[in-house]
């Protein structure tokens, strides 16, 4: 008993008497090893935060619009196409309540029947891009919806003939 309270007492004047350097040099030589993953993981997610900044953001003709974009693969691709350079689209009036443009390319597609309401933003076919200032019901893929025009400042917007829909990630 005698001894293990002497070895106690000793530890304890040890540790108190190490600088908090000493104590701090000692953990990692016992974990350097696990500490090499966390520092990976530490850089993987400040990369995230990066890429999370960047935002998708776009333009009706000259005017700007947010959009709460969905999280699926085709806004993804949509994203690496607009953070290359910035993607201007010519759309067209179609049925007096959407403006649709060729995207240039395929995105990848997971249509579902569904009824827009104005403000949704849709690809259509795979490599078009719909912007609704009314409804309709079809196949589409759902991308976003300008979330800060009103149904009126949509038509506005969208129904004075062709325009230019411009997507930037900055």
């Amino acid at each position: 008993m005698k001894h293990a309270v002497t070895a106690a007492m000793l530890c304890t004047a040890l540790l108190c008497g190490c600088s908090s350097a000493s104590v701090s040099e000692s953990v990692p030589d016992s974990s350097s090893k696990a500490d090499e993953p966390v520092q990976e993981t530490e850089q993987e997610t400040e990369q995230e935060i990066v890429q999370e900044e960047k935002e998708m953001k776009m333009m009706l003709a000259d005017t700007p619009v947010t959009v709460v974009w969905e999280d699926n693969d085709s806004v993804k691709a949509l994203h690496a196409l607009a953070e290359k350079e910035p993607l201007v689209l010519d759309m067209s009036m179609y049925g007096g309540f959407e403006q649709v443009g060729p995207i240039g390319t395929v995105l990848p597609s997971d249509d579902v029947q569904t009824v827009t309401s104005p403000g949704d933003i849709v690809l259509y076919s795979s490599d078009q891009l719909v912007v609704f200032c009314g409804t309709n019901s079809w196949a589409y893929t759902r991308l976003g919806h300008i979330t800060d025009k009103t149904e009126q400042e949509l038509r506005q917007l969208l129904t004075n003939g062709n325009i230019t829909v411009t997507i930037t990630v900055e």
